[in-house]
């Protein structure tokens, strides 16, 4: 079987807000990725990586998107996406778009609608619950950015679901409706030229029962929301649904690359994720190659607030583990760091 293109590439992750600004307006653009792809190409490059371009309120740097077909003014345009593409190309450089499949930005057209009422159209799209006692949230899960995962609608009297910021409501990939719709966009962008998907947050698509309750650890205070990996990440249903996107997209588009951000998975998980016999990735990105020593942290102060080394010996024994499970016929990401 013929090497794919991604197999043994040297990605270059380009910050778009940051990477080189042509306009002097204080924040980088696509002009200044394609003012600096010669020089990008005598890296010796075979791919670039953009953190998310499309237009969006910037709750999250772009994460939080409000309308995948369009570029954000503060980046350019259509016609420079396709120029960065096209001249991208004309030095052998592939291009990766970050594609954010779990959640959209609250402006998003789809959040404005589903907000109308319960009989609208796209309220299925996202994720729904009548409060719990006392009309108190459902449950005590905790999102990622802080506070409950759950927000009380504008205008209703429901919760909406959001792991991340409240202003990123998380779609509900039980429709079909949305699984089409992601894959659509998927494909359009394909259709433009883009060589590449790294998805963003994949591993959260599937949700446990709502009526179900995070148990503290040992110790743990309990009065207040608690993180719920168990409830909303790494579970089964995610490889239906990976495995549906990724199929179709590799029915029509062979050679297109798709990493997936795994941030909590493990090397077994990682194993699944990008099994052949499975399509779903062709890689993925996970946050558990570095660990720290911490024994030079201050115990009187926040441990994640502190600066901390890297815990060598450790480091050696995850990346042998990792290349033990996946080096043979899998491509494991190797990475010194990246935006989170």
């Amino acid at each position: 079987m013929a090497e794919k293109w991604w197999e043994n590439a040297v990605i270059y992750q380009i910050y778009p807000k940051s990477f080189k600004d042509s306009n002097d307006d204080g924040y980088g653009d696509l002009a200044g990725i394609i003012s600096k792809l010669d020089y990008l190409a005598d890296l010796g490059i075979q791919a670039i990586w953009l953190n998310p371009i499309f237009e969006s309120p910037q709750i999250d740097h772009g994460y939080d998107v409000s309308n995948y077909f369009k570029i954000d003014p503060v980046f350019g345009n259509l016609e420079m996406v396709d120029r960065l593409i096209e001249e991208a190309h004309l030095r052998n450089i592939k291009v990766i778009f970050d594609f954010v499949l779990n959640h959209t930005s609250s402006d998003h057209p789809w959040f404005k609608e589903a907000v109308k009422g319960r009989n609208n159209f796209y309220r299925n799209y996202y994720l729904w619950s009548d409060g719990g006692e006392n009309q108190q949230v459902p449950n005590n899960w905790a999102s990622f950015f802080g506070g409950s995962v759950w927000q009380k609608e504008p205008d209703g009297d429901q919760y909406y679901f959001h792991l991340f910021a409240k202003e990123m409501p998380d779609l509900n990939w039980k429709n079909p409706q949305v699984r089409k719709a992601m894959l659509q966009i998927a494909d359009h962008w394909i259709k433009r030229g883009v060589d590449g998907l790294r998805l963003d947050a994949f591993i959260h698509l599937a949700k446990a029962d709502f009526s179900l309750q995070m148990e503290p650890k040992e110790g743990q205070k309990t009065n207040g929301p608690l993180i719920a990996e168990k409830y909303y990440s790494n579970l089964p249903q995610v490889h239906d649904y990976m495995h549906e996107f990724a199929a179709k997209i590799k029915e029509n588009y062979p050679d297109v690359f798709i990493v997936g951000e795994a941030a909590s998975a493990t090397a077994e998980l990682a194993q699944a994720y990008t099994d052949p016999d499975h399509m779903e990735c062709d890689s993925v990105i996970t946050f558990r190659y570095f660990s720290e020593d911490e024994t030079g942290k201050d115990r009187n102060l926040a441990f994640d607030k502190q600066p901390a080394k890297l815990n060598w010996m450790e480091f050696k024994n995850i990346m042998d583990d990792w290349q033990d499970k996946l080096g043979r016929d899998r491509y494991p990401i190797l990475y010194w760091n990246n935006h989170d």
